[in-house]
Protein backbone atom coordinates (compact mmCIF):
# COMPACT_ATOMS: atom_id res chain seq x y z
CA UNK A 1 0.00 0.00 0.00
CA UNK A 2 1.49 3.35 -0.81
CA UNK A 3 0.98 6.78 0.99
CA UNK A 4 0.57 10.05 -0.05
CA UNK A 5 3.30 12.47 0.07
CA UNK A 6 3.06 15.81 2.41
CA UNK A 7 2.14 17.43 -1.22
CA UNK A 8 -0.39 15.17 -2.12
CA UNK A 9 -2.67 15.44 1.50
CA UNK A 10 -2.14 19.17 1.15
CA UNK A 11 -3.71 19.20 -2.05
CA UNK A 12 -6.65 17.13 -1.21
CA UNK A 13 -6.96 19.24 2.23
CA UNK A 14 -6.92 22.33 -0.31
CA UNK A 15 -9.20 20.92 -2.89
CA UNK A 16 -11.61 19.84 -0.09
CA UNK A 17 -11.48 23.20 1.71
CA UNK A 18 -12.10 24.91 -1.76
CA UNK A 19 -15.33 22.74 -2.29
CA UNK A 20 -16.44 23.45 1.42
CA UNK A 21 -16.49 27.19 0.30
CA UNK A 22 -17.82 26.85 -2.88
CA UNK A 23 -20.43 25.14 -1.68
CA UNK A 24 -21.06 27.40 1.46
CA UNK A 25 -21.06 30.29 -1.25
CA UNK A 26 -23.77 28.52 -3.33
CA UNK A 27 -26.24 27.46 0.02
CA UNK A 28 -26.42 31.61 1.58
CA UNK A 29 -26.81 32.42 -2.20
CA UNK A 30 -29.76 29.97 -2.46
CA UNK A 31 -31.11 30.20 0.37
CA UNK A 32 -31.50 34.68 -0.31
CA UNK A 33 -32.76 33.95 -4.07
CA UNK A 34 -35.11 31.88 -2.49
CA UNK A 35 -36.09 34.32 0.39
CA UNK A 36 -36.67 36.77 -2.19
CA UNK A 37 -38.70 35.04 -4.61
CA UNK A 38 -41.28 33.80 -1.45
CA UNK A 39 -41.33 37.30 0.01
CA UNK A 40 -42.28 38.72 -3.42
CA UNK A 41 -44.56 36.39 -4.49
CA UNK A 42 -46.15 36.19 -0.67
CA UNK A 43 -46.36 32.54 -1.09
CA UNK A 44 -48.42 32.29 2.73
CA UNK A 45 -51.25 34.05 1.68
CA UNK A 46 -51.91 30.90 -0.33
CA UNK A 47 -52.10 29.06 3.39
CA UNK A 48 -55.73 28.41 3.42
CA UNK A 49 -56.32 24.77 5.23
CA UNK A 50 -54.37 22.32 6.81
CA UNK A 51 -52.77 20.46 3.76
CA UNK A 52 -51.59 23.74 2.33
CA UNK A 53 -49.65 24.39 5.54
CA UNK A 54 -48.43 20.74 5.15
CA UNK A 55 -47.48 20.95 1.81
CA UNK A 56 -45.78 23.98 2.39
CA UNK A 57 -41.93 22.72 4.09
CA UNK A 58 -41.93 20.70 1.20
CA UNK A 59 -42.93 22.68 -1.52
CA UNK A 60 -40.12 25.30 -0.53
CA UNK A 61 -37.32 23.06 0.48
CA UNK A 62 -37.91 21.41 -3.28
CA UNK A 63 -37.24 25.46 -4.42
CA UNK A 64 -34.62 25.60 -2.66
CA UNK A 65 -32.53 21.95 -3.69
CA UNK A 66 -33.33 22.93 -7.20
CA UNK A 67 -31.48 26.29 -6.31
CA UNK A 68 -29.16 25.04 -4.63
CA UNK A 69 -28.56 22.08 -7.56
CA UNK A 70 -28.31 24.88 -10.04
CA UNK A 71 -24.84 25.77 -8.72
CA UNK A 72 -23.29 22.23 -9.22
CA UNK A 73 -21.83 22.92 -12.54
CA UNK A 74 -20.01 26.21 -11.39
CA UNK A 75 -18.28 25.05 -8.45
CA UNK A 76 -17.53 21.62 -10.22
CA UNK A 77 -15.78 24.17 -12.53
CA UNK A 78 -14.17 26.07 -9.97
CA UNK A 79 -12.60 23.52 -7.99
CA UNK A 80 -12.13 21.47 -10.94
CA UNK A 81 -9.96 24.47 -12.62
CA UNK A 82 -8.45 25.28 -9.02
CA UNK A 83 -7.13 21.50 -8.57
CA UNK A 84 -5.78 21.73 -12.02
CA UNK A 85 -3.38 24.31 -11.24
CA UNK A 86 -1.96 22.04 -8.17
CA UNK A 87 1.53 20.87 -8.77
CA UNK A 88 0.60 16.91 -7.76
CA UNK A 89 3.97 16.15 -8.40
Amino acid sequence: MTHMSEAEIANWIALYTATGLCCGIAMVLSVLVLTARLWREKIWRDLHSTKDVVLFVPRVWWRWQKLYLFSTPATLGVVGFFGLTLSWA
